[in-house]
């Protein structure tokens, strides 16, 4: 059927998150194709969604939407969800694509196929690796016999989640076993069509830390079909990202790497073994580099976009739905996946409940600490433990805080940017030590634990009537580069105007800095904060304790190497919270700088512990930094994406300020107990 007689078909989206960006732009492809609107639960979500892709209507609900006209929705929520919004939209007389997974429970998909049935509706979901053009090619290869009778495959995926900015703990975090649905669904269906019905699944999984918020972030499935046996690997942890299809048969194999976009084949050919390793060796090589500037070449010209996969099987969709064709997936093939794919997610789902369920208790603990696993917050864990007193430890992964098991501790799992689980830990409690904050990552994962966590803190403190609050804040709010020629640098020095060309970091502490000292001003919360140096302790990278480069055996310092270096040990910023939580008299709204009284310049330190750790000492001057800079401001400039060197944050670092802490010493008491040369053998 020619487009131009093709029916005008008028879509509506539910769900505003990563993959609706990419329906859109598959369906903006389509000639015959109108988007009414979208719906997401998260009102303001969807309105910034609709705003950047100029989609003209935002939706209370999917009834509301439908009231304008609709033809077709597409589910673009949490897997738990689709079912449910799948029913509304059939009942609501449209067509329906489902993102992968269809449904959670095979009762579910069945409803769907009833309803559709019922109502003469079309539904399908989106396999859409089955269009990925990589997979395409390696399934004409087995169609047409190339690979012989298939014997085995393999699925292999390593991802990584979007950044979870704030609001509500997305649904890959809630639930243990949605890594599997999102991902292993993938390989299910490959396995499926590669090797015929699934016979057997056998899942394992666990934890290795590559995503502090996922439960379980190592997936392994054996997958027994009727043609052959499978398997499905699923990491969380491995990089650099890849998805890779490997399939084994008795004439061949082949291998379609569908993140860099070629596929290849070694076959067996009657010639000398000698002869045939050289040639699969270049059918696997010449071929793949073919195939990747080809498809860089077609990306750069539009040919090629993002998600090809999903977009080829949005447009198969609706060339289906045009000529009446049968979709690439039927429903009751989805069905079957759905079977295996909650067999192998359902476990993990009970084995997360079961894990944390100690964690989501209250005792008697009446002091919290936040970032309790990092490594200021295990040393104030320690000393409070010391001292007897109970504690309770606000952690996203519970089983690698080291004093878990003490019967003085008492943990609740929980992410900062979680409201609920800062809530749990704060309720009951009568100081709060909050040192919790992102070190790493986009501005994203600042924005939700150090902002986000922040306000979370202060909202908690404030309804539980909390005595008070000490919050970490760190010397970087201050505005280095202004201040650079002061004799000594006070707590009431002029904050950072331009935090934004010092680092996600010095941008999200000064934002919450301001956020607990206006809730002093404005909404009586009892708090003070502390500023400590750079914090020294026997577990501290040499190379971060020098503010240098970490490259193989070598220190790298940029710049002259003689600036001072406002450091200070662990244990005496462990005296001064204690102080400033414990002292019966203090001012909220107090400020105090934390810094060891002995100065030490970076050349000097970085000499000393290189040669105490078997390293070697090498500084870039200026003259050669500051260009590398400068290119790589070009760099943000081109791509829209922060860099790790600016001039400014250079010029920032390598200001030579000391820091009076006068004011700690006169109303704390402070003073360094350990001291930073004596506590780190200087």
């Amino acid at each position: 059927m020619k487009s131009a007689e093709r029916v005008r078909r008028r879509v509506g989206l539910v769900g505003a998150g990563y993959i609706a960006e990419h329906h859109v732009g598959a369906l903006r492809a389509i000639p015959n194709v109108e988007i009414v609107g979208i719906v997401d639960l998260d009102q303001e979500k969807a309105r910034r969604f609709a705003a950047q892709r100029k989609i003209g209507g935002v939706f209370s609900s999917l009834t509301a939407m439908a009231a304008e006209g609709l033809d077709v929705v597409h589910v673009l929520t949490s897997p738990d969800s689709h079912a449910a919004v799948a029913l509304e939209a059939i009942e609501l007389g449209a067509d329906v694509l489902v993102e992968k997974p269809l449904a959670t429970r095979v009762e579910d998909c069945d409803r769907i196929a009833e309803a559709a049935a019922r109502h003469g509706r079309r539904v399908a979901v989106n396999h859409s690796l089955l269009t990925d053009p990589q997979v395409s090619r390696l399934l004409r290869w087995v169609r047409e016999g190339r690979l012989g009778d298939i014997v085995s495959a393999e699925y292999f995926c390593s991802s990584v989640y979007p950044e979870w900015s704030g609001g509500p703990v997305p649904p890959q975090y809630r639930e243990g076993g949605y890594p599997f649905r999102d991902l292993g669904v993938h390989g299910l269906y490959l396995l499926r069509e590669l090797l015929g019905p699934i016979e057997g699944v056998d899942v394992r999984f666990l934890n290795r830390g590559g995503d502090p918020n996922l439960c379980f972030d190592e997936w392994r499935a054996m997958v027994r079909c009727r043609q052959g046996s499978g398997h499905i690997y699923l990491s969380w942890n491995i990089n650099p990202l890849q998805t890779v299809l490997a399939v084994y048969g008795t004439r061949g194999s082949a291998r379609a790497d569908i993140g860099l976009m070629f596929t290849t084949a070694r076959r067996a050919r009657p010639i000398p073994k000698a002869f045939e390793r050289i040639w699969n060796a270049c059918e696997d090589t010449a071929p793949a580099l073919w195939q990747v500037f080809a498809n860089v070449f077609r990306f750069v010209v539009g040919r090629l976009k993002p998600y090809q996969g999903l977009r080829s099987f949005v447009r198969e969709f609706y060339d289906c739905l045009d000529t009446g064709r049968d979709f690439p997936t039927s429903l009751e093939a989805a069905r079957e996946v759905i079977g295996w794919l909650e067999e192998g997610a359902c476990p993990a789902d009970l084995a997360k409940t079961v894990r944390l369920a100690p964690y989501r208790k209250r005792g008697d603990a009446r002091v919290v600490v936040t970032g309790a696993s990092g490594f200021l917050g295990r040393h104030l864990t320690a000393r409070l433990l010391e001292q007897g007193t109970p504690v309770r430890l606000l952690v996203r992964q519970p089983e690698r805080v080291r004093l878990a098991s003490h019967a003085n501790v008492e943990i609740v799992q929980g992410d900062l940017g979680d409201r609920e689980a800062v809530d749990i830990a704060i309720n009951g409690a009568q100081i709060v030590y909050h040192l919790g904050a992102a070190m790493q990552g986009g501005w994203g994962e600042h924005q939700r634990a150090t902002i986000g966590g922040t306000a979370h803190v202060i909202e908690s403190c404030l309804e539980y009537r909390v005595r008070r609050l000490v919050y970490v804040s760190s010397l970087s709010v201050l505005h280095w580069a202004g201040l650079s020629g002061c004799r000594t640098v006070k707590e009431d020095a002029p904050l950072e105007p331009r935090a934004a060309e010092r680092g996600f970091y010095t941008q999200a502490k000064l934002a919450a800095e301001r956020l607990v000292l206006e809730a002093v001003t404005h909404r009586g919360l009892p708090a003070v904060v502390l500023r400590p140096g750079q914090i020294a302790g026997p577990d501290t990278p040499v190379a971060a304790l020098c503010n240098a480069l970490a490259v193989g055996r070598w220190m790298v310092l940029l710049g002259a190497g003689n600036t001072p270096l406002p450091l200070v040990h662990v244990e005496d910023v462990v005296d001064a919270l204690l102080l400033a939580g414990q002292a019966p008299a203090i001012r909220s709204g107090a400020i105090y700088h934390v810094v060891d009284p002995e100065p030490i310049s970076q050349a000097a330190l970085a000499r000393r512990l290189a040669s105490a750790n078997g390293l070697r000492v090498i500084r870039l001057p200026n003259a050669v930094v500051n260009p590398m800079a400068l290119a790589l401001e070009g760099v943000a400039a081109l791509t829209g994406q922060g860099v790790p060197l600016t001039r400014y944050r250079l010029r920032s670092s390598q200001a030579a300020l000391r820091f009076d802490c006068s004011k700690v010493r006169a109303e704390l008491g402070w003073a360094p107990r350990v001291g930073l040369r004596a506590g780190m053998g200087l």
